[in-house]
């Protein structure tokens, strides 16, 4: 059961990724989708590789589940590491 539920968690987290790198607008009746400028670092980087690119984050959550998930909260983005290798970073909307 703790699989699937983070199985699910992380499917949801993919989809609200997706809405938070980009800015939706409306110009002259159309909508309009900008991706957003916000540096993050590539997946596949080590944690160590983060840091020392992108300095200390704000916040370390403790690492959950089988493989052990860990979030870091950086003031512009937020990154997701299986183990040691980042999997996932996402643009904090403004």
């Amino acid at each position: 059961m703790k699989a699937s539920s983070l199985s699910l968690a992380l499917a949801l987290t993919s989809l609200w990724c997706a809405a938070a790198t980009a800015e939706t607008m409306v110009v002259d009746d159309q909508v309009v989708v900008r991706p957003a400028t916000v540096e993050v670092p590539a997946r596949g980087q080590t944690m160590s590789a983060v840091e020392a690119k992108f300095g200390a984050p704000q916040t370390r959550h403790a690492a959950v589940g089988a493989p052990p998930i860990t979030r870091w909260d950086y003031p512009t983005f937020s990154v997701f590491f299986e183990n040691d290798r980042l999997i996932d970073a996402v643009a904090v909307a403004p």
